[in-house]
């Protein structure tokens, strides 16, 4: 997670307050409206070369666990791409598994380097989402079936390296 992460640079912002959670648990399922979607995709092209979010959706369950919070979920999206190989348009999924432990920030010590600081006593669901979204992304999208194929070029019958070779040669028969 973001520690950094303001309020207000938060796209999709579905805070839960840990007093809201029963002791029972919590399941909630979220979907990203379609404007905020819109605004998203500026975001996550930067990061992660995405032309378009036709589905952005998680499903959470919160448990509290003294004065923290364990969330357990999954993200799951469609984000459309450009095939590294063909730079033809392809829709992309991502299927993310979620586990995170938060604890309020004056509790959390170097020992407990795996819980994330809880920031006025809520956790923010959608920005879990997204940043599970982003780390979702495949970087190098690939159409199904797609191989390179390097350019031909002009054959001067050499490789780059044919000089070393030739000087590696020369060279060894020259030494005893």
């Amino acid at each position: 997670m973001d520690k950094t992460a303001s309020p207000a640079t938060v796209l999709w912002s579905v805070p839960v307050a840990v007093e809201d959670i029963p002791d029972t648990g919590l399941h909630i399922e979220i979907e990203a409206p379609a404007a905020t979607r819109a605004q998203m995709v500026a975001l996550v092209a930067e990061l992660a070369a995405v032309r378009e979010l036709p589905q952005l959706a998680a499903v959470f369950d919160l448990t509290r666990e003294g004065a923290g919070v364990h969330v357990v979920g999954q993200v799951r999206a469609r984000v459309g791409q450009t095939c590294v190989v063909t730079l033809e348009p392809i829709e992309s999924l991502v299927d993310e598994a979620v586990d995170l432990r938060f604890a309020p920030q004056a509790k959390t010590s170097k020992s407990d380097a795996d819980l994330e600081p809880l920031v006025g006593g809520a956790v923010d669901l959608g920005a879990i989402a997204t940043e599970f979204l982003i780390l979702g992304i495949d970087p190098y999208p690939r159409k199904a079936n797609a191989k390179f194929t390097p350019p031909k070029g002009e054959d001067d019958g050499g490789h780059p390296f044919s000089g070393l070779e030739a000087l590696k040669k020369r060279l060894g028969d020259s030494q005893p």
